[in-house]
């Protein structure tokens, strides 16, 4: 199917860059939930499908809402209020959630249980026949009780972060504003509209309508914002993901270049040289945070107690050479861009 996105002149005039966390998390539980899991990302799921397993949210919320295929409720992407913008304004912004968008998601999203055909993209349409024993207690309880499920979610959408995204961070960060630098360089060498046809491959800019194909849903210019907003994802890659609900500017989800090269495994850094500085042991903790662990693992690996992890890397947090990332009784720890840029020097 081709659809067209007509574009004014203002439209162009208007048209941002933003990085949003809540892209990034429904786009990683939609790569989650498909069968096979893209190529790129493989590493990464075999590394947090077991935490997401443990702590319940492989068969939570968000996989009742976020399925493989078909429609992606668009309240849990609310429009960016600024170029890098937070989690917590985004779970804010859910929890806000009017009763008309959350129940046009609600019919989409019951049509979807009821049968209908859903490739990627956003459904459309009345959906009342898809309300029964097909689709899952969750939804039936988001719509009896809107408030208190969306405070659920966005709990479980900061639990989901912590074990699935945060240790990663600061990789998945960094592509994503190289991204948004290339690409704004780009349009101040060549324009607007340039850069929009090198979106992605089901993406064609043509006599001032931008042009779609691949889309199970029609993408027209509904009475939304003036604008269009630009939004580069890790996880969204292979696909393009949209966004157009009134009042606000259409979004578009496109895979960030590089995306693939934030799960490529790094050889374990020569860091022999921090060890007079920071002692063998961080040393070695440091260079095994490559992949975000536990204390456990990390102990394990490093041939030391878990007290004893736990004391290095509590130094080495305080250093600012290591995050940690709670999600209950989960404790992750990953090596923080100061750290990376700290091995990446070493000869």
């Amino acid at each position: 199917m081709r659809t067209g996105l007509p574009l004014t002149a203002d439209d162009l005039a208007l048209t941002r860059f933003a990085v949003s966390p809540m892209w990034e998390v429904v786009a990683a539980c939609r790569a989650l939930a498909a069968d096979p899991v893209p190529v790129p990302h493989r590493r990464w799921a075999a590394q947090v499908r077991p935490r997401l397993a443990a702590a319940g949210l492989d068969r939570g919320w968000l996989a009742e809402l976020v399925p493989p295929h078909g429609h992606l409720p668009d309240f849990l992407n609310p429009v960016p209020d600024r170029p890098v913008t937070d989690l917590a304004a985004e779970l804010a912004a859910i929890r806000a959630t009017g009763p008309a968008l959350l129940r046009h998601d609600l019919d989409c999203l019951y049509a979807d249980r009821g049968g209908r055909d859903g490739r990627d993209g956003r459904s459309s349409g009345d959906g009342r026949s898809g309300r029964d024993g097909r689709s899952g207690p969750r939804l039936r309880a988001l719509e009896r009780e809107p408030e208190q499920a969306l405070r659920r979610i966005t709990a479980e959408i900061e639990a989901f972060w912590q074990l699935a995204l945060a240790p990663y961070w600061s990789r998945i960060g960094a592509v994503l504003e190289a991204d948004v630098l290339r690409r704004a360089r780009r349009a101040a060498e060549r324009g607007s509209a340039a850069v929009l046809g090198e979106l992605h491959g089901t993406v064609r800019w043509a006599d001032g309508t931008l042009h779609l194909s691949e889309r199970h849903c029609a993408v027209t210019r509904i009475p939304t914002g003036a604008g269009l907003l630009l939004v580069p994802s890790v996880f969204a890659w292979p696909r393009l993901l949209t966004r157009t609900v009134a009042p606000d500017p259409p979004q578009l989800c496109y895979p960030a270049l590089g995306a693939a090269t934030v799960w490529e495994h790094r050889p374990a850094p020569r860091a022999e040289a921090l060890a007079p500085v920071l002692g063998r042991t961080r040393t070695r903790l440091l260079a095994e945070l490559d992949v975000p662990a536990s204390t456990t693992e990390l102990a394990a690996r490093c041939g030391v107690t878990a007290p004893a992890a736990s004391q290095h890397l509590t130094a080495l947090r305080t250093a600012g050479l290591v995050s940690s990332h709670r999600a209950g009784r989960f404790v992750l720890y990953a090596r923080t861009a100061v750290a990376d840029g700290w091995l990446a020097a070493l000869p």
